[in-house]
């Protein structure tokens, strides 16, 4: 078969693929595509990322897709929203001509709410991120009862990203007969674990080196703004309970000041610097190589005599000036034939620098998602209960404490004293990412350019931070109320008693409308043109704001991470995500 008009698929597609220019297949979907439409069976297919592993499964699926059923039949996961939303837009485009069809993508850092509904009417495939499927299983907003296939796509990045126990959780949740296709750009240990315990006998196809083994390095970067990069850094720490690294800054100065930062917040770390005399330095190195540390804090020059066969990450808190710098700094992990991950903490500016960094080691960086507060509390939840499976006491401190132990727990019953247990261990961490605002970066363009330029208006409300609001909890409580597009809503202003937000001229009346009907907290909600109501003053004057105001140009935990059509009001949107600050983190084991 030369062509995708030699492939036995619905006519549909076969007028898509047309429309879409396409006429000779890939290799990997020459492979793959001819089995999937006439024997879809088992399968993994293994080939690198850009050689068109969408259309080699998403064709067949499409292909197998009943469109007269109304459930979800078919769903993928994928590592990151950025991929997620990418493989729906293809699958869109395959099934262009299909009548019927429906596709959904739910993923997070945007409001659930929406994707609820969305999912409530009846797709019959969803692409998802593992977090964001957990949440709406939790909340029984999605059922997989119905579901015929399953596709793993990029499963070697989702399994370095952290996602093993959320996929094996969802795949528990999946019916036994279904059909299950692995894709993948290497096929390590991990990948293989994956599909002894959840796939039937499989077939392999292979495009790629199928002997990759995990002592590759996993090139991670991820986008925040400038200001937000130290709690990136902690939210990545958080994110690897188990973490043993390198955390790479560029000066002395800023080695000494992170680390101590760091160690006021709990974290086992310390700092290794040219300023420190030999003595202190040694001293750091014996603990760092006995494991009382999770990490050090490094310069370039201090890192040279770190000789360590177990570092599972390194850190670049600031990519270094010579891109030469970063294959050494790369190279303290993934030794003695293990794997390993190195993560870069990036301004929006600097990704054409990870650009140069991948074409000097030849090798495609992932860029991953600083992970919300729901991924960092439920990666913790897994570490510390496959800590508890572990664990291996001594028969002396069994049998010296067992009566007491006994005596006291007697009355308890075996499920409270599980969620005793873990609550006990994770309470700050929970308490810590309540409100975790979203540290990502890189959105504003788009969200900017979303209304295609159009005017806005400054919009006043009579609520503020004495009724318990910042930011991300007014665009929340803004689109909740409204149904309006959460990237809509800019330049919000949070003052004591009152704030001031920008939305587009041609929404405003419509947000009026729909808010004056509403209540926060008992109180009645009251909204104004802002610069109407105060005379002309851009921000509405002193007199109901009741103090000093916080202005954000742009929230870091709201309209910047969303994207949608904003022309459409009350069809979609729902309740923000997770926001505020992410405040401590409850450190728990390492």
């Amino acid at each position: 078969m030369n062509s995708f008009s030699d492939f036995p698929m619905r006519e549909e597609l076969l007028q898509a693929v047309s429309d879409l220019g396409f006429d000779t297949p890939t290799p990997i979907q020459l492979k793959v595509i001819p089995t999937l439409l006439t024997n879809p069976k088992d399968i993994i297919g293994l080939a690198q990322t850009g050689t068109g592993k969408t259309a080699a499964y998403g064709l067949p699926l499409l292909h197998h897709t009943d469109l007269q059923v109304k459930n979800v039949q078919c769903l993928v996961l994928s590592p990151t929203r950025e991929l997620c939303m990418q493989i729906q837009t293809e699958l869109q485009k395959y099934g262009d001509h299909m009548r019927g069809l429906r596709i959904t993508a739910v993923y997070g850092g945007v409001p659930i709410t929406g994707q609820i509904r969305d999912v409530r009417a009846n797709p019959q495939v969803v692409v998802a991120t593992p977090g964001r499927l957990i949440d709406l299983l939790e909340r029984k907003a999605i059922s997989l009862e119905s579901l015929k296939y399953v596709i793993l796509d990029e499963a070697d990045e989702m399994l370095n990203m952290g996602f093993r126990e959320d996929i094996e959780l969802i795949l528990k949740n999946t019916p036994a007969e279904k059909t299950t296709w692995l894709f993948s750009a290497t096929m390590s240990n991990e990948v293989r674990g994956i599909a002894k315990r959840f796939m039937k006998q499989w077939e392999e196809f292979s495009v790629a080196a199928a002997n990759v083994t995990n002592e590759n390095i996993d090139h991670q970067y991820f986008v925040a703004n400038h200001h937000n990069r130290f709690e990136t850094l902690r939210r990545l720490l958080d994110f690897a309970p188990g973490i043993y690294g390198i955390i790479f800054t560029r000066t002395k100065q800023d080695a000494q000041e992170v680390s101590e930062k760091l160690m006021k917040m709990g974290y086992h770390v310390s700092p290794l610097h040219g300023d420190m005399d030999q003595k202190m330095r040694s001293k750091v190195m014996d603990r760092f190589k006995s494991k009382q540390l999770q990490a050090i804090v490094a310069t370039d020059v201090a890192a040279r005599g770190i000789d360590v066969n177990d570092i599972t990450h390194v850190i670049n808190y600031e990519l270094p000036d010579d891109p030469e710098v970063y294959t050494h700094r790369s190279g303290r992990t993934a030794r003695a034939g293990k794997s390993g991950i190195c993560m870069s903490i990036v301004s929006p500016k600097q990704i054409s620098n990870i650009r140069q960094i991948e074409r000097l080691v030849k090798q495609k960086f992932h860029k991953s998602d600083i992970p919300d507060g729901a991924e960092v509390i439920r990666k913790r939840l897994f570490f510390y209960m496959e800590q508890i499976a572990n664990a291996d006491p001594k028969d002396e401190f069994a049998k010296m404490y067992y009566d007491s132990m006994h005596e006291q727990f007697a009355e308890v019953d075996k499920d409270v004293l599980i969620r005793k247990l873990i609550w006990l261990q994770l309470k700050d961490t929970i308490d810590a990412y309540a409100d975790a605002e979203d540290l990502n970066a890189g959105f504003e363009t788009k969200s900017r350019s979303a209304s295609g330029g159009a005017r806005s208006t400054r919009l006043f409300i009579n609520i503020g931070e004495k009724d318990g609001l910042n930011a991300q909890r007014l665009i929340q409580f803004i689109t909740e109320s409204t149904d309006v597009e959460p990237n809509m809503i800019e330049r919000v202003t949070v003052r004591d008693l009152s704030s001031f937000f920008n939305v587009p001229t041609d929404a405003a009346e419509y947000i009026k409308e729909h808010l004056a009907t509403k209540k926060f907290k008992n109180r009645k909600v009251r909204l104004e043109e802002a610069e109407q109501s105060r005379g002309g003053s851009r921000e509405g004057g002193e007199g109901r704001s009741g103090g000093e105001g916080r202005s954000y140009s742009k929230p870091s935990g709201g309209g910047s991470r969303y994207s949608g059509d904003v022309k459409s009001y009350g069809n979609k949107g729902g309740s923000s995500s997770r926001g505020g600050s992410a405040g401590g983190r409850g450190r728990g084991s390492y």
